[in-house]
Protein backbone atom coordinates (compact mmCIF):
# COMPACT_ATOMS: atom_id res chain seq x y z
CA UNK A 1 0.00 0.00 0.00
CA UNK A 2 2.46 2.71 0.89
CA UNK A 3 4.46 1.51 -2.78
CA UNK A 4 1.34 2.14 -4.43
CA UNK A 5 0.38 5.47 -2.86
CA UNK A 6 3.66 6.79 -3.30
CA UNK A 7 3.57 6.37 -6.42
CA UNK A 8 0.14 9.09 -6.23
CA UNK A 9 0.97 11.43 -4.20
CA UNK A 10 4.63 11.28 -3.32
CA UNK A 11 7.11 9.41 -0.30
CA UNK A 12 6.98 12.42 2.10
CA UNK A 13 3.13 11.40 2.41
CA UNK A 14 4.45 8.07 3.71
CA UNK A 15 4.75 6.93 7.50
CA UNK A 16 8.22 5.44 7.62
CA UNK A 17 9.14 1.95 7.88
CA UNK A 18 11.38 0.69 10.31
CA UNK A 19 12.13 -3.08 9.52
CA UNK A 20 9.37 -5.51 7.79
CA UNK A 21 9.73 -9.31 9.37
CA UNK A 22 8.10 -12.94 8.22
CA UNK A 23 7.26 -14.10 11.75
CA UNK A 24 7.16 -12.46 15.49
CA UNK A 25 9.89 -14.42 16.59
CA UNK A 26 12.51 -12.62 13.85
CA UNK A 27 11.95 -9.03 15.14
CA UNK A 28 14.63 -7.32 15.62
CA UNK A 29 14.23 -5.64 18.59
CA UNK A 30 17.68 -3.92 19.36
CA UNK A 31 17.34 -2.50 16.08
CA UNK A 32 14.40 -0.49 16.93
CA UNK A 33 14.37 2.69 18.34
CA UNK A 34 13.09 3.98 21.93
CA UNK A 35 9.42 4.72 20.39
CA UNK A 36 7.63 2.52 17.61
CA UNK A 37 4.39 0.93 16.80
CA UNK A 38 4.32 -2.45 15.58
CA UNK A 39 1.22 -3.82 13.72
CA UNK A 40 0.84 -6.96 11.58
CA UNK A 41 -0.33 -7.19 8.01
CA UNK A 42 -3.08 -9.27 7.60
CA UNK A 43 -5.17 -8.76 11.35
CA UNK A 44 -6.64 -5.75 12.63
CA UNK A 45 -6.19 -4.55 16.41
CA UNK A 46 -2.73 -6.36 17.23
CA UNK A 47 -0.97 -3.38 17.49
CA UNK A 48 2.10 -2.82 20.06
CA UNK A 49 2.41 1.02 21.05
CA UNK A 50 5.82 1.52 22.50
CA UNK A 51 6.48 4.80 24.08
CA UNK A 52 9.56 3.77 25.93
CA UNK A 53 11.55 0.65 24.98
CA UNK A 54 12.79 -0.20 28.08
CA UNK A 55 9.73 -0.68 29.94
CA UNK A 56 8.20 -2.87 26.89
CA UNK A 57 7.51 -6.81 27.91
CA UNK A 58 9.30 -8.34 24.91
CA UNK A 59 7.59 -11.71 25.55
CA UNK A 60 4.00 -10.35 25.93
CA UNK A 61 4.11 -8.12 23.31
CA UNK A 62 5.27 -11.24 21.02
CA UNK A 63 2.66 -13.17 22.07
CA UNK A 64 0.19 -10.72 21.26
CA UNK A 65 1.52 -10.82 17.71
CA UNK A 66 1.43 -14.48 17.65
CA UNK A 67 -2.17 -14.60 18.50
CA UNK A 68 -3.29 -13.10 15.61
CA UNK A 69 -1.10 -14.80 13.14
CA UNK A 70 -3.71 -17.05 11.60
CA UNK A 71 -6.60 -14.35 11.48
CA UNK A 72 -7.79 -14.09 7.74
CA UNK A 73 -10.55 -11.53 7.05
CA UNK A 74 -11.63 -12.89 3.94
CA UNK A 75 -13.31 -15.86 6.22
CA UNK A 76 -14.28 -14.13 9.11
CA UNK A 77 -16.21 -11.19 7.89
CA UNK A 78 -16.14 -12.41 3.95
CA UNK A 79 -13.65 -9.46 3.06
CA UNK A 80 -12.77 -10.75 0.04
CA UNK A 81 -9.45 -8.62 -1.11
CA UNK A 82 -7.36 -10.03 1.81
CA UNK A 83 -7.30 -13.60 1.06
CA UNK A 84 -4.15 -14.28 0.06
CA UNK A 85 -2.32 -11.64 2.51
CA UNK A 86 1.27 -13.19 3.50
CA UNK A 87 1.33 -12.11 7.36
CA UNK A 88 3.91 -10.20 8.26
CA UNK A 89 5.44 -7.78 11.08
CA UNK A 90 5.77 -4.06 10.33
CA UNK A 91 7.57 -1.65 12.35
CA UNK A 92 6.62 2.39 11.86
CA UNK A 93 7.88 5.47 13.74
CA UNK A 94 5.49 6.52 16.58
CA UNK A 95 3.33 9.39 15.58
CA UNK A 96 2.15 11.54 18.29
CA UNK A 97 0.47 15.36 17.80
CA UNK A 98 2.71 16.68 20.62
CA UNK A 99 0.41 20.21 20.84
CA UNK A 100 -3.20 18.22 21.88
CA UNK A 101 -1.42 14.59 22.81
CA UNK A 102 -4.19 13.29 20.77
CA UNK A 103 -3.44 11.60 17.62
CA UNK A 104 -6.89 12.18 15.66
CA UNK A 105 -7.65 10.49 12.35
CA UNK A 106 -9.45 12.47 9.42
CA UNK A 107 -10.99 9.45 7.81
CA UNK A 108 -12.84 10.38 3.93
CA UNK A 109 -15.65 8.69 2.33
CA UNK A 110 -14.97 8.45 -1.18
CA UNK A 111 -16.83 7.38 -4.48
CA UNK A 112 -14.77 7.36 -7.46
CA UNK A 113 -12.34 10.05 -6.89
CA UNK A 114 -14.86 12.19 -5.01
CA UNK A 115 -14.33 12.98 -1.35
CA UNK A 116 -18.34 13.35 0.14
CA UNK A 117 -18.05 13.30 3.65
CA UNK A 118 -15.18 12.90 6.61
CA UNK A 119 -15.27 11.75 10.22
CA UNK A 120 -12.55 12.61 12.74
CA UNK A 121 -11.92 9.77 15.23
CA UNK A 122 -10.54 11.19 18.75
CA UNK A 123 -9.79 10.13 21.94
CA UNK A 124 -8.53 7.06 20.43
CA UNK A 125 -5.52 6.70 22.90
CA UNK A 126 -7.49 7.89 26.15
CA UNK A 127 -7.76 4.42 28.13
CA UNK A 128 -10.81 6.36 30.43
CA UNK A 129 -12.89 7.36 27.35
CA UNK A 130 -14.23 5.90 24.31
CA UNK A 131 -13.10 6.76 20.86
CA UNK A 132 -15.30 9.27 19.48
CA UNK A 133 -16.53 9.85 16.06
CA UNK A 134 -17.52 13.39 14.60
CA UNK A 135 -19.00 13.68 11.06
CA UNK A 136 -18.68 16.37 8.41
CA UNK A 137 -19.44 17.53 5.09
CA UNK A 138 -16.68 18.73 2.95
CA UNK A 139 -17.19 22.41 3.50
CA UNK A 140 -16.49 21.04 7.26
CA UNK A 141 -19.70 21.70 8.86
CA UNK A 142 -20.70 19.72 11.60
CA UNK A 143 -23.16 16.82 10.10
CA UNK A 144 -26.42 14.31 12.77
CA UNK A 145 -24.53 11.32 12.49
CA UNK A 146 -23.52 8.09 14.91
CA UNK A 147 -22.05 5.37 13.97
CA UNK A 148 -20.38 3.07 16.33
CA UNK A 149 -19.13 5.37 18.46
CA UNK A 150 -21.05 8.63 19.85
CA UNK A 151 -20.10 12.40 19.08
CA UNK A 152 -17.30 14.43 20.82
CA UNK A 153 -18.56 16.35 23.71
CA UNK A 154 -16.38 19.08 22.06
CA UNK A 155 -16.98 19.13 18.55
CA UNK A 156 -12.95 18.92 16.83
CA UNK A 157 -11.75 21.59 14.66
CA UNK A 158 -10.69 21.29 11.13
CA UNK A 159 -6.81 20.00 10.31
CA UNK A 160 -4.71 22.90 9.39
CA UNK A 161 -4.48 20.90 5.62
CA UNK A 162 -7.78 20.36 5.45
CA UNK A 163 -7.68 21.43 1.49
CA UNK A 164 -4.67 19.21 0.90
CA UNK A 165 -6.07 15.99 2.77
CA UNK A 166 -9.40 16.73 0.24
CA UNK A 167 -7.04 16.87 -2.85
CA UNK A 168 -5.27 13.89 -1.83
CA UNK A 169 -7.97 11.78 -1.01
CA UNK A 170 -9.47 12.48 -3.79
CA UNK A 171 -6.43 11.49 -6.21
CA UNK A 172 -5.86 8.41 -4.11
CA UNK A 173 -9.79 7.29 -4.43
CA UNK A 174 -9.99 8.08 -8.48
CA UNK A 175 -11.23 5.09 -9.91
CA UNK A 176 -12.42 3.14 -7.30
CA UNK A 177 -16.21 3.22 -6.62
CA UNK A 178 -16.14 3.36 -2.66
CA UNK A 179 -13.28 3.38 -0.44
CA UNK A 180 -12.66 5.36 3.01
CA UNK A 181 -9.11 7.28 2.64
CA UNK A 182 -7.48 8.17 6.20
CA UNK A 183 -4.57 10.59 7.05
CA UNK A 184 -3.29 12.04 9.87
CA UNK A 185 -1.71 15.79 11.17
CA UNK A 186 1.10 16.23 12.79
CA UNK A 187 3.61 18.95 13.47
CA UNK A 188 1.48 20.97 10.35
CA UNK A 189 2.01 17.62 8.32
CA UNK A 190 -0.21 14.99 6.83
CA UNK A 191 0.48 11.39 6.69
CA UNK A 192 -1.48 8.61 5.03
CA UNK A 193 -2.51 6.45 7.37
CA UNK A 194 -4.83 3.33 5.36
CA UNK A 195 -7.24 2.69 2.92
CA UNK A 196 -10.47 1.25 4.45
CA UNK A 197 -12.56 -1.24 1.98
CA UNK A 198 -15.05 -1.91 4.35
CA UNK A 199 -15.86 0.41 7.26
CA UNK A 200 -17.30 -1.33 10.18
CA UNK A 201 -17.11 -4.71 7.78
CA UNK A 202 -20.61 -2.41 6.41
CA UNK A 203 -21.95 -4.37 9.51
CA UNK A 204 -22.70 -0.88 12.18
CA UNK A 205 -25.73 1.10 11.08
CA UNK A 206 -25.59 5.19 10.51
CA UNK A 207 -27.72 6.83 12.61
CA UNK A 208 -30.14 8.36 11.97
CA UNK A 209 -31.47 5.26 9.51
CA UNK A 210 -30.87 8.17 6.63
CA UNK A 211 -27.71 7.78 6.26
CA UNK A 212 -27.59 4.73 5.39
CA UNK A 213 -30.03 6.07 2.26
CA UNK A 214 -27.55 8.86 1.40
CA UNK A 215 -24.47 6.70 1.17
CA UNK A 216 -25.92 3.98 -0.68
CA UNK A 217 -26.79 6.59 -3.18
CA UNK A 218 -23.23 7.79 -3.68
CA UNK A 219 -22.52 4.51 -4.86
CA UNK A 220 -22.18 4.17 -8.52
CA UNK A 221 -20.39 0.93 -10.02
Amino acid sequence: AKDYVAARIGERYIIPTLGVWDSPDAIDWPSLPERFVLKTSNDSGSIIVCKDKSKLDVNAATAKLKSSWGNNYSKYNKEYPYEGVVPRIIAEEYLEDETEGDLKDYKFFCFNGEPRFLFVASERQNPHEETKFDFFDMSYRHLDIRNGHPNALSEPGPPDNFELMKSLAAKLSAGIPQVRVDFYEIGGKVYFGEYTFYHWRGLVPFEPDKWDFKLGELWKE
